[in-house]
């Protein structure tokens, strides 16, 4: 294996008792976007086409900890972050140094008989020297195309941790980051068809997040030059929730904030428009690698998962931009599934959440995990009715906006310390613009939202379901 410490043994688990992948176990292939909010998705109907209609759309896919570190452990985990302990992107809370890089899902895959590659963007701080530098390859990866620190921003001119060997690419527009990682992940599937062991893929883009912006444009992200334009009449959703005007009910960050101004307004709709386009050539990658599957053959045998790790505000509620908060607009994210246990045009609209990403791929491996997860796979049939199970969401280590909440298909809810709490009927009210939390007629439904939270907030496996 590749790697710094690609042989070392996961902290708690017993290589001895790990299951090996069976003959049957499908490829998984897992693509990744960088705070993609839903409502950017009409920008990509090839992948709704293809995954939409050969697998299941989760409608209410949940950012447990909408934040980009602590949200892609949870990923790599199956794990709420007061378990993983990654509670910001940067140390000393949160960063690439504070997940235990042993016990991870390709780890376990690798471990099982996968083969495993890695192409894109890491967890926050990956390149730097504190934490590994940039030869570094985590162990778990067979194969490793890592985006470092200081150029994963870049467009076009960065450097990738090619299994342990730096590299540096600067072609000009030949080189257009979400190309390259495209043409990575096809030829990555392609030399699959030689090999008997089923493949891990996790492609990570950077995009859509907002890049290093290039001197002279008028866009960030930087979209591959052949759809610079493509979304130029678009302008950012209008909603009631944008610049709200009464924020009295909301906590106090959102009370201080100001009305928006017509610049920022302005930049609000750059930035989408932006977005979208970038978001044009992650759509011809995942077409990319469903075709290259078709063509090796691998096709039926392969589950295939399309999410970001978090999602993104735009103005809703005065707040300009970021994520991070409780609002659906930053917890909710993309999530299509196809492959073997979903069905064809399905549409969930239950609450799940990043957490069961890993169980579900251990599950479709027919591999147990070697600890206890906080998530269950996706297949579980949802409990009461079609009403799924209440989802965690916790924000720490924030200057702005600390809480904890639960998100139930009906219910958002969420508690500070010292500040105003927050409750929504999200079938009366899917904006969120009529905090509830005070009202005397729902004493009941925050009391037991409030029970709940507290079992969750220190849940640890078969507690967090």
């Amino acid at each position: 294996m590749a790697g710094c410490g690609g042989g070392d043994q996961p902290a708690d688990a017993d290589p001895a008792s790990m299951q090996l992948a069976g003959p049957s176990a499908p490829n998984i292939v897992v693509v990744m976007t960088d705070d993609q909010a839903v409502d950017t998705m009409h920008a990509m109907p090839r992948t709704r086409r293809i995954l939409g209609r050969r697998g299941t759309t989760f409608e209410a896919a949940v950012a447990s900890f909408p934040l980009c570190c602590p949200s892609r452990a949870s990923f790599l985990t199956g794990l709420y972050a007061h378990n993983h302990g990654v509670l910001d992107n940067s140390a000393p809370a949160g960063g690439l140094g504070k997940l235990s890089q042993r016990d991870t899902l390709p780890v376990w895959l690798d471990r099982a008989g996968y083969r495993t590659a890695f192409i894109g963007k890491y967890l926050n701080g990956y390149g730097k020297e504190d934490l590994g530098g940039q030869k570094f390859v985590p162990p778990g990866w067979d194969s490793w195309f890592g985006l470092t620190a200081d150029t994963k921003k870049a467009a076009f001119r960065f450097e990738v941790n090619r299994n342990g060997e730096i590299n540096s690419l600067d072609g000009g527009a030949g080189t257009y980051k979400t190309d390259v990682l495209s043409k990575i992940g096809a030829r990555t599937i392609a030399s699959q068809a030689e090999r008997r062991a089923p493949l891990f893929l996790w492609l990570a883009t950077s995009a859509p997040h907002t890049d290093s912006k290039l001197e002279g444009s008028d866009r960030n992200p930087e979209p591959a030059p052949r759809h610079r334009g493509q979304f130029e009449d678009e302008r950012a959703p209008r909603s009631r929730a944008r610049d709200e005007r009464d924020v009295s009910d909301k906590p106090d960050f959102v009370r201080a904030l100001p009305r928006l101004s017509d610049t920022s307004k302005k930049r609000i709709d750059l930035t989408y428009r932006s977005q979208l386009e970038s978001l044009v050539a992650i759509d011809e990658l995942v077409a990319n690698l469903v075709d290259e599957l078709r063509r090796s053959g691998e096709l039926d045998d392969t589950l295939f998962v399309f999410t970001s790790d978090n999602g993104y505000l735009r103005g809703q509620h005065r707040i300009e931009s970021g994520k991070a908060k409780m609002y659906e607009e930053s917890i909710l994210v993309p999530l299509l599934v196809m492959g073997p246990g979903f069905d064809s045009g399905e549409k969930v609209k239950y609450p799940v959440a990043n957490v069961d990403l890993a169980p579900t791929i251990m599950e479709a491996a027919g591999i147990e995990p070697p600890r206890r997860l906080d998530g269950v796979p996706l297949t579980r049939p949802a409990r009461s009715g079609g009403a799924g199970r209440d989802v965690l969401i916790e924000v720490f280590s924030r200057k702005a906006d600390q809480f904890t909440g639960v998100r139930t298909r009906r219910w958002s809810y969420a508690e500070r310390s010292g500040d105003t709490g927050e409750l929504y009927d999200l079938r009366r009210d899917p904006q969120q613009l009529d905090n509830l939390f005070g009202s005397e007629r729902l004493a009941g439904v925050r009391k037991r939202l409030g029970e709940r939270l507290e079992a969750l907030r220190d849940c640890s496996g078969a507690e967090c379901h």
